[in-house]
């Protein structure tokens, strides 16, 4: 008796766990049964109710809580923003804004649209361009006839002395590649830095299609011819 009152304590203690993880197990029994009761059936698809999932998470910990979308980054482009990108689909060249800034502007804008159409000699536009296809299709677009052909280009609108009164939307020639006396090529002015006595332009080149260049660039430095105006005179800023 005395060996069996030692092992006593010893077996209630066992016992008392027993009843213990039954207690937890029909306690997690109820509790999902409680979800399965409060379920909502909406168009065939069962949605578990707030108030027992909730339970759930709290007691059980096994229901996964919603979690909230990352913030955007602040330096993110809108959505609207994103749209305005300019397109490279040639479906969409020539459609530049018009209207705003002066019409040097706008025949500058309009000629971008066309930056990357491929070269090809005699090509008028849109899709292929030669130089002086390319100054004839932009100024078009604006109602000024040109002809073309670079030499012929040439005597049209009206001289510009030097590089120091060139302006945006002046044609400006340059020499062929054999001689370079006689007129070749053909571009439109798009900035002119009165500092460097110099000029970029946009034109039609046989190796890259319409691209932007700087008149200090060794080929064109060289060749040089002239330049021609075609839009009215602009008002100079000091």
């Amino acid at each position: 008796m005395g060996a069996l009152g030692k092992g006593r304590p010893h077996f209630v203690t066992i016992f008392a766990y027993l009843c213990s993880v039954k207690k937890s197990l029909t306690y997690l029994l109820t509790v999902l049964a409680l979800v399965s009761c409060g379920t909502l059936r909406q168009g065939g698809r069962t949605a578990p109710s707030p108030s027992s999932e909730s339970l759930l998470t709290r007691e059980v910990g096994i229901v996964d809580t919603p979690q909230s979308k990352p913030d955007k980054p602040k330096d993110a482009p809108s959505e609207e923003a994103a749209s305005q990108k300019p397109s490279t689909d040639p479906s969409a060249r020539g459609n530049a804004p018009e209207g705003e800034g002066t019409l040097s502007d706008q025949v500058i804008a309009y000629a971008r649209t066309f930056l990357g159409t491929p070269y090809k000699l005699g090509a008028s536009g849109p899709k292929l361009f030669d130089c002086s296809g390319f100054t004839r299709y932009v100024f078009k677009h604006f109602g000024y006839n040109l002809t073309q052909y670079s030499g012929a280009q040439f005597k049209e609108g009206r001289e510009v002395a030097g590089y120091a009164d060139l302006q945006k939307g002046d044609l400006v020639f340059f020499g062929k590649r054999g001689s370079v006396r006689n007129i070749g090529h053909v571009g439109i002015v798009v900035s002119v830095n009165e500092e460097r006595g110099s000029f970029r332009f946009i034109h039609a080149s046989t190796s890259g299609g319409v691209v932007e260049s700087e008149s200090t660039q060794a080929y064109y430095m060289m060749r040089y011819i002239g330049a021609r105006r075609i839009l009215p005179d602009e008002d100079r800023k000091d």
